[in-house]
């Protein structure tokens, strides 16, 4: 009778599925459909053999775009993370070295080595992982908690927490000091070869705790796992400065003081002033869920020991006057986008209205911001440094301007432009100063936060 029963059921489950398949008559229906628009033979024609971008792109939008801003901050040297997902920390050493330059009149510039941090990130971001392997050892390996581990064991995206609890911990260094690397450029090959080598790792680990290893062989194994990570850093990064002789100077290369011995803590001391963590909050447009509320994404640090990225939601007006805040100051902020929705990469500018997808593929795109997020279809995926803004006659935001780190020779010399329509619409990620945040927002980011989880579609580390 079991038998019988699980027949049917078969047979039940086949019947469902091949009366939800795309049948004959459902294709002349498709096919008469596209048939009798006499303009689609042409457009396929111009399709076929063009980038779609070139054949929707909107004239006007393209070629309507002001360049000057009411609000500037000074310009700086424009970097370029290559072939890497660090735009994370591209970002916030901007903001860094321009709030350097500013102390100093801007008479003495500063660069950072983005491989030495970057260094201490992949080797804290590894611990994370084993560590998490560990706690969840006792969990099937198909387990959606261990499975996180797996899937992704290391990765070179993240946020400006990363910035600040790693140059908090680890110091920094000058650039000259430590230059890139093809590996700190190109990371595609390396990180495979760690990933391989951590997942390899995370097996023993978990047989030992399956085996009943006591925790301090646990610890030590896990240590010499570590180290043999390091070494891997070691032969792609360089090996980590300890001190170095630096000597600061201007904008034109010469010398302002004479030449000293810095550790990378007592380099960072002078350059930054303190502790990074505790001076800013993390402000976020999330229109899924209430303004005013915080929230922190569950495993979303760079460390075992760092700060999980926890924001403040709010509207994007009130994010906008944060932003006009700082910017009259002086000062540059960390900020993210989903920088591939109608955008143009080579001529630098970003507006809602750039493409015409709709009249080009004869349908609508409607879906809101709030729907663009639940249903993965935008998210925040690359990190930019806001440098101005252009305001109306009544201090409304007209276009703002952000330094990219894809080179000056990316494009509007290094800049993107965006109308206030798409920042509205494809801005994410704030950061701002304490000193700029009304004291109702600074007492509201201090509220319990609700924890999201890793796995949500806003969360997606810049790169």
């Amino acid at each position: 009778m079991k038998k019988i029963i699980l027949t049917l059921a078969a047979v039940a489950v086949c019947a469902t599925a091949g009366a939800q398949g795309i049948t004959p008559a459902m294709l002349k229906t498709f096919e008469k459909d596209y048939q009798s628009n006499p303009a689609n033979k042409a457009l396929f024609n111009a399709v076929a053999t063009n980038n779609i971008d070139d054949i929707a792109r909107n004239f006007k939008a393209r070629n309507s775009m002001n360049k000057s801003f009411s609000v500037e901050t000074p310009e700086q040297n424009i970097h370029n993370q290559k072939q890497s997902g660090r735009c994370w920390m591209f970002s916030g050493f901007n903001v860094l070295r321009a709030n350097f330059a500013k102390a100093h009149g801007d008479s003495v510039r500063v660069e950072f080595s983005h491989v030495y941090t970057f260094f201490y990130d992949q080797l804290e971001k590894a611990n994370m992982m084993l560590e998490g392997v560990i706690n969840t050892a006792s969990l099937p390996i198909d387990d959606a908690k261990v499975q996180f581990w797996f899937k992704s064991p290391i990765n070179d995206g993240g946020t400006f927490c990363g910035v600040s609890d790693l140059a908090d911990k680890y110091g920094l260094v000058p650039m000259s000091v430590m230059p890139e690397t093809y590996s700190a450029e190109n990371t595609t090959r390396m990180a495979r070869l760690i990933k391989s080598k951590l997942r390899e790792q995370g097996l023993e680990l978990r047989k030992m705790v399956a085996g009943k290893a006591k925790k301090a062989d646990i610890e030590a194994r896990k240590t010499q796992m570590l180290s043999t990570i390091y070494n891997m850093l070691c032969l792609t990064l360089g090996e980590p400065v300890k001190s170095f002789s630096y000597t600061f100077t201007d904008k034109k290369g010469k010398p302002t003081g004479e030449t000293r011995t810095y550790t990378p803590q007592e380099f960072y001391r002078e350059v930054v002033g303190g502790p990074i963590s505790g001076t800013f909050i993390m402000v976020m447009n999330d229109p899924r869920h209430p303004y005013h509320k915080t929230y922190e994404v569950d495993l979303d640090r760079h460390a075992q020991d760092g700060t999980n990225w926890k924001y403040l939601n709010l509207p994007m007006e009130e994010i906008a006057q944060l932003a006009i805040a700082s910017l009259k100051d002086g000062r540059k902020l960390y900020s993210s986008y989903d920088v591939g929705k109608q955008s143009d990469r080579k001529a630098g500018i970003c507006d809602a209205n750039l493409y015409d997808y709709e009249s080009l593929m004869g349908t609508t795109f409607g879906m809101n911001k709030a729907e663009r997020i639940m249903t993965f279809d935008s998210g925040s995926t690359h990190a930019m440094t806001l440098t101005a803004v252009d305001l109306d006659a009544q201090g409304n935001p007209v276009k703002w301007k952000v330094e990219n780190s894809w080179s000056a020779e990316s494009c509007d010399k290094g800049y993107m432009l965006m109308t206030n329509e798409w920042f509205n619409e494809y801005m994410f990620r704030l950061v701002v100063d304490k000193q700029y945040v009304p004291a109702q927002l600074l007492k509201e980011f201090e509220q319990k936060p609700t924890m999201l989880t890793a796995e949500d579609p806003l969360f997606l580390p810049d790169e």
